[in-house]
């Protein structure tokens, strides 16, 4: 049975330019075979997808398909001709030589190039399929690598060892970007396996984790530190160093500050693509001395008799 070009991309036959481009978009990333590596079949569900959506999305082609049906390719010009549009089955693209880290963005969703960018991609990719099965590309290789808090946040290199299959080993340097998210997939061109004939070698799908930090974390583009104080700085106040990704900046506690207070540092956290500069949220911690005398520990008593006062009336469960 012939395929539906519209039942394919889930629109209906009225459907405007948008709406089919926005249906191609959603069903790709779904069914890419790099989102599904456990399911044989999204190769052919892509192939069908990206040849649905190179007629409709061409008014020509959608005029000739709607007007002869899925024989509308040996209408043109009264007879059979080589169809030479698009990546479905038969015309030398294939879901693997595509790389949608490139315009969908990391993780498929962030960032990523316009559609123009997008539809050139695939035309120069079903421009690469047409000479035949002798470059096979080398196998895609999934990895993963834990780098330092700091690295994380400011970027760096980190070194990376893989084992091929034939056995031996590489030793490779990954460049990592400012600000990157614990669980974000960075691709490596060429660095997957070798191919076994003249075609590429494959990428490295890199998944980054992150180590905790013993004073620092991170929420969104901002950065938490844990500061600790003494006594007589969070009873009279004082300037305290505070050290950031950008260097060391001082920090005004003000007298009469309690364990908890946050102080906010402004544009001393995450930098992102993008935007400005997130903010380090200093949390005071006042760390008493360990060896107290007993005529210190009296003298605070004395003070906390001139100052009554229940901290813990609102605590509730």
């Amino acid at each position: 049975m012939a395929a539906d070009y519209y039942k394919t991309l889930g629109v209906s036959r009225n459907a405007s330019q948008a709406d089919i481009q926005k249906a191609y978009r959603e069903l790709a990333r779904k069914h890419h075979p790099d989102m599904n590596p456990d399911k044989p079949a999204a190769v052919k569900k892509f192939q069908e997808i990206q040849a649905a959506f190179d007629v409709l999305n061409n008014p020509e082609k959608r005029e000739m398909y709607d007007r002869y049906g899925s024989s509308f390719e040996t209408m043109g010009q009264g007879g059979p001709q080589s169809a030479s549009w698009g990546a479905g089955p038969g015309s030398g693209a294939n879901a693997e030589d595509i790389d949608f880290g490139q315009f969908f963005g990391e993780r498929f969703g962030e960032g990523g190039e316009g559609l123009g960018d997008i539809f050139s991609h695939f035309r120069r990719a079903a421009g690469r399929g047409g000479g035949g099965g002798s470059k096979r590309r080398g196998s895609d290789v999934a990895s993963e690598v834990t780098i330092p808090f700091n690295t994380a946040i400011s970027g760096g290199e980190v070194q990376l060892t893989l084992r091929r299959q034939s056995g031996e080993t590489e030793t490779i340097v990954v460049k990592i970007p400012p600000g990157i998210d614990d669980g974000n997939k960075m691709r490596l061109r060429g660095k997957g396996e070798p191919a076994s004939g003249r075609g590429a070698a494959g990428d490295l799908l890199l998944t980054v984790r992150i180590a905790p930090h013993p004073f620092f974390s991170r929420k969104g583009k901002d950065l938490h530190v844990r500061l600790p104080v003494t006594l007589g700085e969070a009873a009279a106040g004082a300037s305290v160093d505070v050290p950031t990704p950008s260097g060391t900046v001082s920090l005004h506690v003000p007298p009469g500050t309690s364990s908890g207070k946050k102080l906010r540092i402004k544009g001393h956290g995450v930098a992102p693509k993008s935007g400005a500069k997130g903010d380090l949220l200093a949390e005071v911690l006042i760390v008493l001395p360990a060896n107290l005398a007993e005529a210190d520990r009296e003298t605070i008593r004395e003070i906390d008799s001139r100052y009554p006062s229940n901290p813990r009336q609102a605590l509730r469960w």
